[in-house]
């Protein structure tokens, strides 16, 4: 019967060292696919490849995207971009940050 509490002790022991490592390996990164749910049905999150950083589209970003179609004479929608065009926009964008 001893051992067995020895046995059970050991496991109890292990477990409690290992869970704050299992933790660790289970935090979510920055790519957070919930994320959109989260922001609200209006809001887009789109990841800047050139940049490797991620851009909520909200107000704020519609009026930088309009002021660069003016700038640019582009008609289209930001989502109507090919993906070329877009990295263009993220460029242009990263180099007229918002003046606050």
């Amino acid at each position: 019967m001893h051992c067995g509490y020895r046995y059970l002790s050991s496991l109890l022991l292990t477990v409690a060292l290992a869970a704050p490592v299992a933790m660790m390996a289970v935090a979510s990164p920055q790519d957070d696919r919930n994320h959109e749910n989260r922001e609200g049905e209006h809001n887009q999150r789109y990841y800047d490849k050139g940049h490797k950083d991620y851009h909520n589209w909200d107000a704020n970003e519609d009026r930088s995207y309009q002021r660069y179609r003016t700038e640019h004479h582009e008609k289209r929608d930001f989502v109507q971009l090919s993906t070329r065009q877009q990295t263009v926009y993220w460029n242009w964008r990263h180099n007229n940050p918002d003046n606050r």
